[in-house]
């Protein structure tokens, strides 16, 4: 129980630590997420078409 405490304090101290971004930070990152997330996604895109063609020759 001890443990749930002390987890549950640090938490609420790193909360009170924590900034708010302003709009131009948020911005910023929901840029680099999405460019990453798009990355990412072409690579699987790109996997998945590969191992498709691969069935339909094979």
């Amino acid at each position: 129980m001890a443990g749930i405490i002390a987890f549950a304090l640090s938490c609420i101290h790193t909360l009170k630590l924590a900034k708010r971004s302003d709009r131009t930070e948020f911005l910023l990152y929901l840029k680099l997420t999405m460019i990453g997330m798009s990355i990412v996604g072409s690579i699987g895109y790109i996997i998945q078409l590969i191992g498709s063609l691969f069935r339909l020759t094979g």
